[in-house]
């Protein structure tokens, strides 16, 4: 059984940072791309960041570019959210996700975690 769990959110004030965390498990993931969607309150869900196990490329949402960075651990089979400068707008539900392709579609993952929280405050 796949198995997406996040871990990492809280309450942070603007200009603060964090790291969210997504362990994998239950197949392969090595010819999948792990991304981060979020969805803000009375907003629909929208792509972060992606990155491919293999080889490492990576993709970003311009609202975070230069901001947040996406990371893989192949060995513990997780990926990392490090979000930095950190705004209100941030504030939002963050969801991991696997899927065959680099996209920032999310009708072309296959796998989703539950969700975590995380909460700017201004």
């Amino acid at each position: 059984q796949v198995q997406l769990v996040e871990s990492g959110g809280g309450l942070v004030q603007a200009g603060g940072s964090l790291r969210l965390s997504c362990a994998a498990s239950g197949r392969t993931f090595s010819s999948y791309a792990m991304g981060w969607f979020r969805q803000a309150p009375g907003k629909e869900r929208e792509f972060v960041a992606v990155i491919r196990w293999s080889g490492g490329a990576t993709y970003y949402a311009d609202s975070v570019k230069g901001r947040f960075t996406i990371s893989g651990d192949n060995a513990k089979n997780t990926v990392y959210l490090q979000m930095n400068s950190l705004k209100p707008e941030d504030t939002a539900v963050y969801y991991c996700a696997a899927g065959t392709l680099l996209s920032d579609y999310e009708r072309r993952y296959d796998y989703w975690g539950q969700g975590t929280q995380v909460t700017v405050s201004s």
